[in-house]
């Protein structure tokens, strides 16, 4: 998963079109993209771990992405305006400090083992993430010349996609691997007090890790923050980027950025619990977790696929036919069993791959000098990741299955299918006020 630019910003141009004159920085926004697209993908293995912990059904378990991606709607305009304040890299320097606390917040939520502590330690480490966001999307498009610019945003995607594969690997060794012969149901008195201690150790000191590469991130990045040379933000207020909702072609895409990362993020958040039950795989938790980079290695590939296909055809004609290879294989996943059924389940992210992206580009296509209001917009529709996920718990609790639950992803995909043919067959306007 990608995220739009949310800060206006402007430069004089170099000869080629370039913006900013700093091109050695590719390296450590490529960075940015593998770290954040990384935690994020984290969430998918410690949902599990902290439903079992605390015994919550799936609606209260999916409360772990509500507190995360809540965090795009709640930072994302004033995440802005931090970095149109201080500049790119101190803004990222913020991020990544934020991200470290929100990190270090997990040793008081394992020492108290309260499972709003725990959110709350989501929420500050993905208000971090969201600010890192703001940063990467126009920083990477910045540097370099502008007739290159998507080139160099899809290669940087791709490295987010390769965050959100490696991440869950090792989560799932070090979160689950050494706990997984154990389940706290067959467990009472002392020696579930002692699982417990145990299973939130193994979660804070993953967190812990991460803090410290954090903080050695933060210190390059603080040590180069006047590195760039030509930035220039323009600091006229984000919120009137709203009445971009008021054009349908914006409005519709911006609905289908909120219940595409609902969709992805939902399905991603299943996938153990789906993977271990008897008439699917029957897995442990380790092996269920095994298999969550499986999802997330198919939108790596994806995007490399999607971007030489979309060069030969029609952007929306690419996203019409995912969404519905999506549609099927959810149908696939929910009538069969076994093998097929998990393959089908997983299979879902090599769809994914292409749809923020084409769904961004699409709906921002017209907007002119706006796009970048118009980005901002966007950047708080993510907030559908911690809407959606929780409405699918909820369906399962209500209906005691996850193919059942599995309807609304499903309805999400139509609905997005619907806006790639409403993109192909309403060409847009340009509309510069």
């Amino acid at each position: 998963m990608a995220l739009a630019p949310a800060a206006t910003s402007t430069a004089s141009p170099d000869h080629d079109g370039g913006h900013i004159d700093a091109p050695e920085l590719r390296v450590f926004v490529i960075a940015l993209f593998f770290i954040f697209g990384g935690i994020t993908s984290l969430n998918d293995v410690i949902i599990p771990k902290l439903k079992e912990l605390f015994t919550l059904n799936y609606t209260q378990a999916m409360l772990v992405q509500t507190a995360f991606f809540a965090a795009y709607a709640i930072i994302g305009i004033p995440g802005a305006a931090i970095v149109k304040r201080v500049g790119y890299m101190r803004g990222a320097a913020i991020g990544l400090l934020t991200m470290m606390a929100g990190c270090i917040l997990f040793i008081p939520a394992s020492a108290s083992a309260t499972f709003g502590l725990f959110l709350a330690a989501l929420f500050v480490l993905a208000s971090g993430v969201t600010i890192v966001q703001v940063v990467a999307n126009p920083l990477i498009s910045l540097l370099g010349p502008a007739r290159t610019a998507g080139s160099r945003l899809t290669f940087a995607q791709a490295f987010n996609s390769l965050g959100t594969t490696i991440f869950p690997i090792a989560g799932s060794i070090l979160m689950l691997g050494k706990l997984a012969k154990e389940k706290a149901s067959d467990l009472s008195g002392a020696a579930l007090d002692a699982y417990r201690v145990a299973a939130t150790q193994a979660v804070v000191h993953s967190y812990l890790g991460i803090a410290l590469a954090l903080a050695v991130v933060a210190a390059v990045v603080f040590a180069n923050r006047n590195r760039l040379h030509g930035e220039h933000h323009d600091h006229s207020s984000v919120l009137k980027s709203f009445d971009l909702l008021l054009r349908p072609r914006f409005g519709f895409g911006a609905l289908c950025i909120f219940l595409y990362v609902g969709a992805e993020v939902s399905i991603g958040s299943l996938i153990v619990n789906y993977m271990r039950q008897p008439h699917v795989l029957g897995l442990d938790e380790l092996a269920a977790g095994a298999l969550i980079p499986l999802y997330w290695f198919g939108a790596l590939v994806g995007r490399f696929m999607g971007s030489a296909v979309m060069r030969l055809v029609d952007p929306a004609k690419v996203l019409v036919f995912n969404a519905i290879g999506a549609l099927a294989l959810i149908a696939i996943t929910t009538l069969t069993t076994g093998h097929l059924a998990a393959g089908s389940l997983l299979a879902i992210g090599l769809f994914n791959s292409i749809m923020f992206p084409t769904i961004f580009t699409l709906a921002c296509d017209g907007l002119d000098e706006r796009a970048a209001d118009g980005s901002g917009v966007i950047c708080v529709a993510i907030v559908g990741g911690a809407v959606i996920p929780p409405l699918t718990g909820g369906l399962a609790d209500l209906t005691g299955s996850l193919e059942l639950a599995l309807l609304l992803p499903a309805l999400c995909y139509a609905v997005i299918a619907g806006f790639g043919w409403f993109a192909r067959t309403h060409p847009a306007t340009r509309q510069t006020v």
